[in-house]
């Protein structure tokens, strides 16, 4: 099947009669819909219309821009054929809606302008202006900007009430979510056909304000961003970022894999604007950025980014370079050999505590299982018998291998039963001084040689180091929640751990099948140092009157591909948790941008903790 590219236009609007035309505000179908600029996402685009029955009108003034939009048109309804989703005859259909044109004046005749230049406002009011002279005022113009301000791209139209934000994420044919943005200027009826024309496409769409960013990527980029700076600080390598928000958070891609998919000079644009209109610093672009976008290396489009595919091109798979860490999984793979560990005591009695005793046991260590009372001990083996159950039930485990685990689990009542332990797991409040106490209780009972290590969050791992005498054998290993299906965890090294401590935890961590990332001992470690920000962006763009909670979590869930969006996490992982996290960011590294929301403070002092309170962000059936 052939399309044909086209040069020669339609009629130019101005040759109508004054009297044929109507204001932007009549409800008239959008169709046909020219899309300007067929780049990948304007290719996406016009495959999304011409599949919902839309007329397209293509027009990039580069030929073989033109060319090669027709050629992946051909391409993905093939795959589609190939793969049972559409028919040939609606294939040959579908193909037969679009023409590809080089010359703008082609889009005299259509509904619907949507604009996907390049990211720049002297090229996209150039095509605004060069659209108010082709297309008729009844049409309306939409701009499919990430990051610029929609009222000063209208205010270059003749006609700003018809100029609006139409923002597709990338890939469009597979992404639901649509942001439609009005400016001060735009039309409330032209808000209300676009609207509609979103939902008829199949598309999600959260009406929001004119802001850098709008609310997905004012959300996203300050992440990326805050991802960049802490590579570039060799905080943590590529690796471990990437797979620690990945196994960590469930997201679809690490922020430096994604930064290299979206290219990195494209948002290192996304940021400039968001700094320029909020002077936050977590907005200023990464010098890493700067460094690699003005090499040229902007990420899969090039070849080369934060990582090194096998080709230039948005399908290009990474390849192993220099700096490419290999694979820690067995003693041999680190210099300095672990120490035994067959005898692991956990201390604490909670859901945290009961998941982690279950991990251990279920590789096959002993198990000390230690908590106040010989009563909470008992009750957190229970938790324990009661979790390996459901595993059976599901399947996933063997009656004999859930025996053989709760036998090698002893509850004990006090941390004197640590005696013989070889690894020391502290699972108790997230509370320094409650933390420091048990440590130095540790550093009594626990025999000489022992691993120490603390599962926190958030507090600084050497301040339980020092409450002992022995801080060398203190290590930072933070387990995710729950720890039974979570595979992340972090390896956290203070200044004085030593070695063969850090070692001993590496090794240990691969024979629970679990992935360990390396970082340093500070505020936040990888995962809740890039989490948290976000999330209190978030809160700010509610407390802001910018969004809605419900239009957040909607555009993070489909248009980043995120499990949860931010409102439901921060009611799930409770509001006063969030906010001790924030505390602690703000309190290590001083930021402004990292000061708590308003709001969340606000929230917990009213005692709107979240799901286990029964109203957070949202209500909630109160937990038992």
């Amino acid at each position: 099947m052939d399309i044909r590219t086209d040069t020669s236009p339609t009629s130019p609007a101005s040759s109508a009669s004054p009297g044929t035309e109507t204001s932007p505000d009549s409800a008239t179908p959008l169709s046909p819909v020219a899309v300007i600029g067929l780049g990948t996402m304007g290719t996406g685009i016009a495959e999304v219309l011409a599949r919902a029955g839309h007329e397209v009108i293509g027009v990039d003034i580069d030929d073989a821009a033109a060319g090669r939009c027709v050629r992946a048109l051909e391409e993905s309804t093939a795959r589609a054929v190939a793969r049972g989703r559409l028919g040939e005859e609606e294939r040959r259909a579908v193909l037969g809606r679009f023409r590809a044109h080089t010359d703008p004046r082609a889009a005299a005749d259509a509904r619907l302008v949507i604009e996907v230049v390049p990211e720049d406002y002297a090229v996209k009011q150039r095509v605004l202006r060069a659209l108010d002279g082709i297309v008729g005022p009844a049409t309306i113009i939409a701009t499919g900007t990430n990051a610029l301000s929609v009222t000063r791209l209208a205010a270059e139209s003749a006609h700003p009430e018809r100029v609006l934000g139409l923002h597709f994420f990338h890939p469009a044919p597979a992404m639901r979510l649509v942001e439609v943005v009005s400016s001060v200027l735009t039309s409330e009826r032209a808000v209300e056909a676009v609207t509609a024309l979103a939902r008829a496409l199949g598309k999600e769409p959260v009406a929001v304000g004119d802001r850098p960013g709008f609310v997905a990527d004012g959300l996203l980029f300050g992440y990326l961003n805050q991802a960049a700076t802490m590579y570039e600080a060799k905080y943590a390598s590529r690796e471990d970022i990437d797979a620690a928000m990945r196994l960590g958070c469930g997201l679809p891609m690490g922020p430096l894999a994604l930064l290299d998919l979206i290219g990195i000079d494209t948002a290192r644009t996304v940021l400039n604007a968001m700094y320029a209109a909020s002077h936050d610093r977590l907005h200023a672009p990464a010098p890493v950025l700067g460094q690699l976008s003005d090499a040229g290396l902007t990420g899969r489009k090039a070849g080369r980014g934060f990582y090194t595919y096998d080709a230039p091109g948005g399908g290009a798979a990474p390849v192993p370079d220099a700096l490419t860490q290999s694979p820690a999984t067995s003693p041999a793979a680190w210099p300095v050999p672990g120490r035994p560990v067959t005898v692991v005591g956990v201390a604490g009695s909670g859901t945290m505590a009961s998941g982690i005793a279950e991990v251990f046991a279920g590789a096959g260590y002993d198990v000390v299982l230690a908590a106040r009372t010989p009563e909470k001990a008992a009750a957190a083996k229970e938790r324990i018998a009661a979790s390996l159950a459901r595993s059976v039930a599901k399947g996933r485990l063997s009656a004999g291998a859930r025996d053989g685990a709760l036998a090698r689990i002893a509850p004990a009542g006090s941390l004197d039963a640590f005696g013989g332990v070889d690894l020391a797991v502290e699972a108790v409040a997230e509370d320094l001084e409650v933390k420091r106490e048990l440590f130095a209780a540790l550093d009594k009972v626990c025999p000489p040689g022992a691993v120490l290590a603390t599962t926190t969050s958030s507090l600084p791992v050497i301040a339980c180091a020092r409450a002992t005498t022995r801080p060398q054998d203190v290590i930072g290993m933070h387990f995710f929640n729950p720890a039974p299906a979570m595979r992340l965890v972090e390896v956290v090294r203070t200044v004085l751990t030593s070695d063969d401590v850090h070692s001993t935890v590496r090794e240990v961590t691969a024979t629970l099948r679990k992935h360990a990332v390396d970082c340093g001992d500070r505020a936040g470690f990888i995962v809740n140092a890039l989490l948290f920000p976000y999330l209190n962006n978030a809160i700010k763009m509610v407390g802001e009157h910018y969004a809605t909670p419900d239009d957040i979590d909607a555009a993070m869930k489909l248009g980043g591909g995120y499990p949860m969006g931010p409102f439901e996490l921060l009611d799930a992982v409770g509001l006063d948790v969030s906010l001790a996290i924030e505390r602690a960011l703000h309190r290590e590294f001083r930021d402004p941008g990292l000061a708590p929301a308003p709001l969340l403070e606000h929230l917990v002092a009213a005692g709107c903790l979240g799901r286990k309170t029964g109203r957070g962000f949202r209500a909630h059936a109160r937990r038992n």
